[in-house]
């Protein structure tokens, strides 16, 4: 099947153009031990490393750590960070980094790592009210009024991509649903991509982190395209995250065709250094693609998801916290999404699925719907991931708690292919229970 192209056919209200953002990266085995350099580079002499405590005595921030030191670059750990950020923890780091006085940031870890090293960088930059800058109608949706300090970031996961966004994400207590905040400005100045450490991954972290990657690139390929988008903006003001383009095309079809071919690999066998290198790089090519196009429904709906579940536990994560990976959260979503969505963009749920490694030959349209969500659910049986919402402990009287959870969350749900209203959410939800 060809690729399906982004959509050129300008309306008069059209924004005439797109804008791409990223950071410098370097990918490839042993990178992390430039990270000294790189501050150099920056002209960075006192930085902040931030990482969590599982993190702390890895060999990645030993060997971050032994970079800076050669450098003679000072540095400060922080490692007070949550799994699955919270407000209380963004702003705990926010007020580490202002009272540091850093000239950067290094950060090593996931994406909870990284989205905390985001915020704590802006609030001591700039500071202001918390909810100044959190995504509106949730937050004030405060532009970002200047540039951050440096930050390199090195991600341990392959999955995120926050190594490569301006999104930092984390759980508002006041509405027990997760929100963030985006700027182009968030975007790391230098990321240090490492394949050797998925080595490291337990398996389970290796399948929720994989399965974020596969969402960020079909999200992408999926969304609204870039001159149907409802955000007036232009310019300077151009959101990071504008709908479906060319260039975001490319990348997620590249970065799902590695997912369908490597996920299931890396999964079941860590010594599998090739499938993971390519979970690694897949991840990088997904977080670009979305943070150019932007995430709707699946990730919409995974935020009351994480708010709202109780007592879950997952081996390789916290002992003692119950906590859905963010990448669980948003896979348990996807097939319910993809039959929802794919009436209004069959060709590009089809070239998904394709890309995944569906057999699509004699496809019709009508089936694009059917033929993505059959192959995520295969892909989700192979790694062995819950049955649906279900197996975290929902039941259909919980759909109306997720839907007000997930409502407010404008930035994604009206990223979406097609307009959503409360009920459609309730729906997806209750599909969304058990798949097979």
């Amino acid at each position: 099947m060809p690729c399906c192209h982004a959509d050129f056919a300008l309306t008069e209200t059209s924004d005439k153009a797109f804008t791409v953002g990223m950071p410098t990266f370097t990918f490839g085995a042993g990178c992390l031990a430039e990270a000294g350099e790189q501050a150099l580079e920056q002209g960075l002499k006192r930085v902040a490393l931030f990482t969590d405590q599982g993190l702390r005595n890895s060999v990645h921030v030993a060997a971050v750590s032994a970079s800076l030191r050669a450098a003679g670059v000072e540095f400060v750990i922080y490692d007070e960070i949550s799994v699955e950020p919270t407000t209380a923890s963004f702003q705990a780091a926010a007020r580490f980094a202002s009272e540091g006085k850093f000239d950067g940031y290094v950060s090593v870890g996931g994406g909870s790592v990284m989205d905390t090293c985001k915020a704590a960088n802006l609030y001591a930059t700039h500071p202001a009210d918390f909810m100044s800058y959190v995504n509106a109608p949730i937050g004030g949706g405060q532009k970002v009024p200047g540039p951050l300090k440096p930050h390199i970031a090195c991600p341990t996961t392959a999955g995120t991509g926050s190594e490569t966004t301006g999104i930092a994400i984390f759980n508002l207590t006041d509405i027990n649903a997760k929100t963030g905040i985006i700027s182009r400005r968030l975007i790391p100045t230098v990321a240090l991509i490492d394949p050797a450490v998925t080595l490291t991954l337990p398996a389970k972290v290796m399948a929720a982190s994989g399965f974020d990657c596969m969402s960020h690139a079909l999200e992408s390929l999926t969304a609204r395209p870039w001159p149907r988008r409802l955000n007036p903006a232009r310019g300077v003001n151009r959101p990071v995250s504008q709908g479906a383009n060319p260039f975001s095309d490319a990348l997620a079809g590249e970065a799902l065709r590695s997912v369908g071919k490597f996920l299931v690999r890396a999964v079941n066998d860590a010594s599998d250094i090739d499938a993971r290198t390519e979970m690694m790089f897949a991840a990088t090519q997904a977080g670009i693609a979305f943070n150019a196009a932007g995430c709707h429904l699946p990730h919409g709906l995974s935020y009351s998801v994480s708010g709202l579940t109780r007592d879950f536990h997952l081996d390789g994560y916290p002992p003692r916290k119950s906590l859905v990976p963010h990448g669980m959260a948003v896979v348990l979503n996807n097939p319910s999404v993809w039959r929802f969505t794919a009436p209004c963009s069959p060709q590009r749920h089809l070239h998904g699925a394709a890309c995944l490694g569906a057999e699509t030959r004699d496809a019709l349209p009508q089936d694009a719907g059917e033929a993505l969500a059959g192959r995520v659910v295969e892909m989700m049986q192979a790694t062995g991931m819950p049955n649906g919402l279900s197996d975290l402990g929902f039941t259909l009287a919980d759909v109306d708690a997720l839907a007000t959870g997930s409502e407010p969350q404008y930035r994604v749900i009206r990223n979406a292919p097609k307009e959503v209203s409360r009920d459609d959410l309730k729906s997806l939800f209750g599909a969304a229970m058990r798949y097979w």
